[in-house]
């Protein structure tokens, strides 16, 4: 048997009114779909990581989210792990046609505008002749800063821009501007977290614009401010302390020394 063969027996008999697993049974799509997203984001994690013993794991630990919804929706008769493949394997030879066929397609930034332009066909032709929306099918599921350089993409397309990363940077000053008016005025949550999504989605425009990832980005902030909170706890361990025992200027003064090291070593 293939292994993607017994894999699939496996899951149909956990998934076997009688002699499945109880927890398995109880499951629906929703249920499973966050671990659908965790094992995602553990894969990335694994590649952030260069760990391929592990990417191995994360991958079928993936692998067996699919399975999973595709034995749910065998059981209803919707369709099963095999139309799954063959529609993204079609899927791949239509949006692939200087491989499959005979489309020129000289590099790869001409093969992203291909792309695009066979996801819009794709769109028009299940909207069975109703004219689409420019921003359809941006999943609203997505994570917010993913989901928002979507939007901003899909509106590009269309020439609704900036022309230049300068002009985004003074849309960023205005947007601090009215969140600094809002603090000042001590405004309502709901009008502060408005205006904070204001700063966070001109910061993902300037972000996109510059060509860099956001979410990428942010993970490198995450890791260096980490970084440089452990070197605080280090140096406050070595003498007998903890951060709770510390000034917030004695945590500063630590703070700029990690910063001095990295500059030293490279790490930065």
């Amino acid at each position: 048997m293939r292994p993607i063969d017994r894999l699939l027996d496996i899951m149909a008999t956990l998934r076997h009114p009688e002699r499945g697993c109880p927890w398995d049974r109880e499951q629906d799509f929703a249920s499973i779909a966050p671990y659908t997203v965790e094992e995602a984001y553990e894969v990335a994690d694994a590649i952030e990581r260069r760990d391929m013993a592990a990417l191995r794991e994360e991958l079928g630990d993936l692998l067996l989210q699919v399975v999973f919804h595709a034995q749910m929706a065998r059981e209803q008769g919707a369709f099963g792990f095999d139309e799954v493949a063959e529609a993204i394997a079609a899927k791949m030879v239509r949006r692939h046609p200087h491989v499959f066929g005979a489309a020129d397609i000289p590099d790869a930034a001409a093969q992203t505008v291909a792309w695009e332009e066979a996801k819009a066909a794709e769109r028009a032709e299940k909207a069975d002749g109703t004219p689409g929306g420019v921003l359809d099918g941006v999943a609203r599921t997505l994570p917010p800063m993913t989901r928002a350089v979507k939007l901003q993409k899909r509106a590009a397309r269309v020439g609704f821009d900036w022309d230049d990363p300068a002009l985004i940077l003074d849309k960023i000053g205005e947007e601090m501007g009215e969140i600094g008016h809002e603090i000042a005025t001590a405004a309502p949550f709901d009008r502060l977290e408005d205006e904070m999504g204001d700063v966070l989605f001109a910061c993902v425009n300037l972000a996109r614009k510059l060509n860099i990832d956001p979410e990428r980005a942010l993970g490198r902030a995450n890791a260096k401010f980490e970084r440089r909170f452990r070197h605080i706890e280090a140096e406050l361990a070595a003498a007998g302390r903890v951060p709770a025992d510390a000034s917030l200027a004695e945590m500063e003064a630590l703070w700029q020394d990690a910063k001095r090291h990295e500059r030293r070593t490279g790490e930065e």
